[in-house]
């Protein structure tokens, strides 16, 4: 497994990366919400010009992915991580995580948020595990509540 940042060549691989992993909870999310997550064709375009992306790639497949990007000053912000379902865990969601959390460290954030529904419950209980703390806000997704954690970032002086 290789994780490195996305291409534009691996839009399609993204894309399907994201379907299959978020499949399983299409029913649990609003219609609204479940587009804004797998994303499509148009709009993943803009994902990769505003965040950096990194993907996880096995025999030239994308098997993982996540976003990250400096949201204000001394801060960084996690969205879209996916691993498909056949690969979680191989390790590549940690992976991708310490990837992003890298990215974040050597931009100067000293904070990192990410935002996660109720129904992914595995992942929640993987963010917890890798230091990520419940803040308290709660916002509306498209009519889901959406909760917010976050984690400081030991950042070299």
């Amino acid at each position: 497994m290789n994780i490195r940042k996305a291409a534009p060549s691996d839009q399609m691989g993204i894309l399907d990366c994201l379907r299959v992993a978020f499949e399983p909870y299409r029913q649990s999310y609003t219609p609204e919400a479940f587009h804004d997550t797998v994303l499509d064709a148009g709009t993943i375009g803009t994902r990769l010009q505003m965040m950096t992306v990194f993907v996880a790639v096995r025999d030239d497949v994308v098997i993982g992915t996540i976003g990250c990007q400096v949201t204000h000053h001394q801060e960084g912000h996690l969205r879209g991580m996916a691993v498909r379902p056949e690969c979680q865990g191989s390790n590549a969601a940690r992976l991708l995580l310490a990837a992003a959390e890298s990215e974040l460290k050597a931009r100067g954030c000293r904070r990192v948020t990410l935002d996660t529904t109720l129904p992914l419950q595995r992942a929640t209980h993987f963010y917890e595990k890798s230091g990520y703390r419940r803040t308290g806000t709660t916002t509306d997704f498209f009519g889901m509540p959406l909760f917010e954690y976050a984690k400081l970032l030991q950042v070299a002086n």
